[in-house]
């Protein structure tokens, strides 16, 4: 196992004991994403209400800087420079590396006009379908785990090749029986199932950071 990835897992059940149940399936997640990444892919992520504004967090998370700062290599910095002589130091010296991730829940005028002229339990379903290839993964979050919205969006990631990622409370559902790993929350009432999958979501995130943006990992 990587350095980092086990000491983050250790500072998170140091921090929160009762995730220790889900540490095999928080590092199987972590790899599943991080082949993603490493093959170029996206991670697509649903989620309803709270889980939404999980599933926003998470894209926070990625596409920018979250512990690190993410500056552009030199190479790309140079190219930036020579795009443009005025605003191409700006962007050298502000962008920061992304890990790509969309909320499928962010799409207001695509949503409405899908539910207005199709099957509103589908908006998801269909944003997978228009957004997913092989091998990009589909992140369902649900703290019932058969949110039927979810359930369709991840029928539609496995007829496409897209390993599907389940994170919800601790009971058995039909997310967690089609996931190829599911995290399940140890526990039954929704707002503590939520507390619960934030530490969770921020361990991955800084997992995949410094895999993918540090040459070398410093013990936090």
């Amino acid at each position: 196992m990587e350095p980092n990835v086990e000491a983050r897992l250790d500072q998170l059940t140091e921090r929160y004991p009762a995730l220790a149940v889900c540490r095999a399936d928080i590092q199987r997640a972590y790899e599943v994403l991080a082949a993603c990444y490493e093959n170029g892919g996206k991670l697509l992520i649903a989620g309803n209400g709270g889980s939404a504004a999980d599933a926003e967090h998470i894209v926070g998370e990625l596409m920018k800087g979250f512990v690190k700062p993410r500056k552009p290599g030199a190479e790309y910095a140079a190219r930036l420079k020579a795009a443009h002589p005025e605003l191409g130091p700006v962007l050298a010296e502000n962008l920061q590396g992304a890990l790509p991730a969309i909320a499928l829940d962010g799409h207001p005028a695509l949503s409405t006009a899908y539910m207005n002229d199709c099957e509103p339990l589908l908006c998801f379903a269909q944003q997978v379908n228009g957004y997913g290839r092989a091998g990009d993964v589909f992140l369902g979050i649900s703290t019932s785990g058969n949110s039927k919205n979810v359930l369709y969006a991840a029928t539609v990631a496995r007829a496409k090749g897209m390993p599907v990622i389940g994170l919800t409370g601790q009971k058995d559902s039909k997310l967690s029986a089609m996931a190829d790993v599911c995290i399940k929350a140890p526990a039954t009432e929704t707002f503590m199932i939520q507390e619960l999958h934030l530490p969770v979501y921020h361990c991955l995130c800084l997992m995949l950071e410094e895999r993918f943006f540090a040459e070398t990992w410093t013990k936090p």
